[in-house]
């Protein structure tokens, strides 16, 4: 068996681990006698009044620390990773994959697929538990590592062995069987694709997953992204207006249902859907707390709801401002409304917006957050931007230490080929308010 070492990179002062003089460099071996797979085992192990933990130090010793402390007092290691553990590849290769779809010549890391339940709890991936054995589920359960959220895609085994391609695909309603049983809070995604898993599946795959309310707490289901770098893949069709409504109509007719059967709504459709087929948003009631934002459902209408609620109470100082937004097909009609409503009350305020188009990934990307910075200065260059750019907050990759785009291009390079400062925008309708308005600081 595999024996896991942890290497400690630092020590929080005045803590339980300074006081024990462990420094950064030595190793945590095990603690009560039990090895530590990754940052849930040690959590769960150091959660007591008394542990033994074996270290062994920089220059090699060995030695057993007794460590008495209150139950959920933390020791004060910060380990070289957050995880505790190498992260897990993906297994499968899905027809729909974003990152089968991305062109050469990105960062290497752009490339990689996760497909690990532990980035499911700690920050909210999704994962399809086709890399999952039986004890690693009898983990979540044991740890009661909640919310997990699932990619289910379809309840039907043959239909997911075939979008997955693996030929463990097929056990996921075992396996959110396990999982409800196990008192475990879930929630799901459907990818969405045209003649695949969407008509009858749909119908089969909400009505299925039903049965797991109220365990599962919520469903979305979001339309396939497709790029111009689909060469050799599943040939994949884009969905169209009437497609839309198709699937509206379906979400709708269950949403009514399962409200008045379980007081939830629990499927949704993304903005994607309602923005394709024409239709106003939802009111605020049918999103169920926004439990879905992360794939884009009701993030418009928060967002609306959000800027209403900012602009009752703005006050401005008179003085003139011009200040551009640029944002993708998607968001540029709710953009622009809402800044006309704004101008309206502070006629000293001038807005631009302006769609990007993506060239990068292809034309049927319209969401904000895949804009990229080739896009934005091939687009914006020689343009009138006024005092300030403002960007929203998903164009930038997260965990980086600089802020930059998908291209990897960084917001100080945009700036300098712009000649205009940028303002990033925080996913919510009041900071739109405030940096329109000049009340947010510039990024630097």
């Amino acid at each position: 068996m595999k024996k896991h070492l942890h290497v400690i990179q630092s020590i929080v002062p005045g803590s339980i681990a300074e006081e024990m003089e462990l420094q950064p460099g030595d190793t945590v071996l095990a603690i009560n006698g039990q090895d530590i797979e990754d940052v849930f085992d040690y959590h769960y192990l150091v959660n007591d009044e008394y542990i033994e933990m074996l270290i062994r130090t920089a220059d090699g010793t060995e030695e057993v620390l007794e460590i008495e402390k209150d139950y959920d007092e933390d020791i004060g290691i910060v380990f070289e990773s957050s995880l505790m553990d190498d992260y897990r590849s993906c297994s499968n290769n899905c027809i729909f994959c974003f990152i089968d779809q991305l062109p050469k010549g990105m960062r290497e890391t752009m490339y990689f697929k996760d497909d690990d339940s532990r980035l499911s709890f700690l920050q909210g991936n999704y994962i399809t538990m086709t890399n999952m054995k039986d004890e690693a589920l009898e983990r979540i359960i044991r740890y009661k590592l909640e919310p997990i959220n699932v990619s289910v895609h379809t309840t039907n085994p043959e239909l997911r062995c075939m979008m997955l391609h693996n030929r463990f695909a097929g056990k996921i309603m075992e396996q959110l069987q396990k999982l409800y049983e196990g008192g475990i809070i879930m929630n799901g995604q459907i990818v969405l694709c045209k003649n695949v898993n969407d008509g009858e599946e749909l119908e089969r795959s909400i009505r299925d997953l039903s049965g797991f309310i109220p365990n599962i707490e919520s469903v979305s289901v979001v339309p396939v992204g497709l790029s111009d770098h689909r060469e050799g893949l599943y040939p994949l069709e884009p969905f169209n207006r009437e497609d839309a409504r198709e699937v509206i109509a379906c979400i709708e007719k269950w949403q009514k249902k399962l409200y008045e059967e379980y007081g939830t709504h629990f499927i949704h459709a993304s903005d994607e859907w309602y923005l394709l087929a024409g239709y106003e948003m939802p009111e605020e009631e049918r999103y169920d707390g926004y439990l879905q934002l992360e794939n884009g459902v009701g993030m418009i209408r928060l967002l609306t709801e959000e800027f209403h609620e900012g602009l009752k109470e703005a006050v401005t100082d008179g003085k003139k401002r011009h200040v551009t937004i640029a944002t993708g097909h998607s968001a540029v009609g709710t953009i622009r409304k809402l800044a006309e409503e704004l101008c309206e009350k502070f006629p000293n305020v001038t807005v631009d917006v302006y769609e990007i188009v993506n060239h990068f990934f292809g034309e049927q990307i319209t969401v904000s957050g895949l804009m990229t910075g080739t896009d934005l200065k091939e687009q914006l260059q020689g343009k009138d931007l006024g005092e300030t750019l403002l960007l929203p907050v998903n164009i930038l990759r997260s965990g980086e230490d600089v802020q930059i785009l998908l291209d990897d291009i960084t917001i100080p390079e945009l700036e300098n080929t712009l000649q205009i400062p940028i303002s990033i925008v925080q996913s919510n309708g009041q900071d739109l308010v405030d940096k329109i308005l000049g009340r947010g600081e510039i990024d630097e």
